[in-house]
């Protein structure tokens, strides 16, 4: 290997290191939030097991930073630290809560690289809301009678009224708080050379 390759190599390295250390903090971040967001919303409970948190914004910004694979990385690894320490929802809520974030952010994301301006996150932002709300209904009407022993017709009475509007709110205050949040944000990390 001559020595420009083996400087290039190097750079490549550390751009992954720092990329694998990057991911990790918001995979901490992530679950920080989350921790203390469903403590703060612990009292609103929506059928017994809905509960609204946060992760998804600190998720999002690292989908526009790494794009739509690591997000989808760090939706797993917080969902499982989640089931393992806070969550009473077994495998049936890991399932739903990578479900649930990935279907927000990684069309957010994909989109966002695709066409990286304010426009490209507010529409990867919508279709995330959207796409979310839509895998929601469709997987709470799946899941939702195993995981509860309920009939079906049950819970597809409760999809227009309980889940629509939850998912809606849920994605609506995720997307909103991501665009408010991202740009001071990346300008933080720029300054620190992050």
């Amino acid at each position: 290997m001559t020595k420009a390759g083996t400087i290039q190599a190097k750079g490549k390295k550390r751009l992954n290191t720092k990329t694998l250390v990057m991911l990790a903090l918001l995979c901490a971040i992530s679950y920080v939030v989350m921790y203390i967001s469903k403590t703060i919303f612990a009292p609103i409970r929506i059928a017994g097991f809905l509960t609204f948190d946060l992760k998804d914004v600190i998720i999002a910004i690292g989908g526009f930073m790494f794009g739509a694979l690591p997000a989808l990385g760090i939706s797993v690894v917080v969902s499982v630290l989640e089931m393992i320490t806070v969550s009473s929802t077994g495998l049936y809520g890991l399932l739903m809560n990578v479900i649930s974030t990935a279907a927000f952010v990684c069309p957010a994301a994909y989109l966002y690289k695709k066409k990286h301006t304010l426009y490209g996150a507010v529409l990867g932002l919508v279709i995330g809301v959207v796409s979310m709300t839509v895998a929601m209904m469709l997987w709470n009407y799946i899941i939702t009678p195993i995981y509860m022993d309920l009939d079906r017709s049950i819970v597809a009475g409760m999809l227009i009224p309980t889940f629509l509007p939850f998912n809606l709110i849920k994605a609506g205050m995720n997307a909103a708080l991501t665009m408010l949040l991202y740009k001071p944000i990346i300008n933080g990390l720029r300054k620190a050379k992050l």
